[in-house]
């Protein structure tokens, strides 16, 4: 039997960076878009992201990192759903991720990654496309 409902998706900003303006317009777009939104706010450890995720029966965890420690903090977060038998949960992320750094996060496990520039309709668009179909109504 298929999961029902709309796409559920916890927005979070991992580690030490303080700016979540983008966090907060990717989480109003995709809320628009009718999907389910958590955001957890600033300054949440991978542990924190990946409890909510769970808790809240997550399709997709968005993260949001401009700090530079995506290498470090992306990769966390997949290690932790897979020690939590959770890798359904699909991940993405946003921000300031250079372009050599993108395909090592990808073959870690990192679904996507949207750099500065992207438009909430194409973030809106691969989560329609890639994370589980929403029931139809």
């Amino acid at each position: 039997m298929g999961v029902t409902g709309p796409i559920r998706v916890v927005v979070a900003k991992p580690g030490l960076d303080g700016h979540d303006r983008g966090a907060k317009v990717i989480a109003r777009a995709l809320r628009d878009a009718g999907m389910e939104v958590i955001y957890t706010g600033l300054h949440q450890t991978p542990e924190q992201i990946v409890d909510t995720a769970i808790q809240e029966d997550a399709d997709a965890i968005g993260l949001s990192i401009l700090s530079g420690a995506h290498n470090t903090l992306f990769v966390k977060v997949i290690e932790l759903l897979k020690a939590r038998d959770a890798e359904d949960i699909k991940v993405f992320g946003g921000g300031i991720i250079p372009e050599a750094d993108i395909p090592p996060l990808k073959e870690k496990g990192v679904a996507e990654i949207f750099t500065p520039g992207a438009t909430t309709a194409s973030i809106v668009a691969w989560v329609n496309a890639n994370v589980r179909q929403p029931a139809e109504a």
